[in-house]
């Protein structure tokens, strides 16, 4: 089953593979924004977390009780095999896209 990914899941996905274990809500979006140096609200990784994990691309665990979360868990993602494949996918389709193209202006006419 071939899953096409959107530039947003491509970020997820991208930041739970630089965060490894330590991939949660707050810190994908943090990754996101220092990374694409782009705005990536709680809501829309969240949103878009659960997509993934609904394609099966992404799992989830859930660490232990803090005192600092009021004795909340917090939810920890990673990349499924799918999920990398998924990634691999998507951004060899970009490559062969890309490939040989000088430099590219956007707003020049041709």
């Amino acid at each position: 089953m071939s899953h096409h990914l959107a530039e947003l899941e491509q970020l997820v996905l991208l930041a739970l593979l630089r965060l490894g274990e330590d991939a949660y809500g707050v810190a994908i979006a943090a990754e996101i924004e220092a990374r694409a140096g782009r705005p990536a609200s709680l809501g829309s990784v969240y949103k878009t977390l659960i997509r993934l994990e609904t394609k099966r691309l992404v799992g989830t665990r859930l660490g232990d009780p803090t005192p600092e979360r009021g004795g909340r868990r917090k939810r920890f993602y990673h990349l499924t095999r799918t999920g990398r494949v998924a990634l691999q996918t998507s951004l060899e389709a970009i490559r062969r896209m890309t490939s040989g193209l000088r430099e590219v202006r956007l707003g020049e006419q041709r």
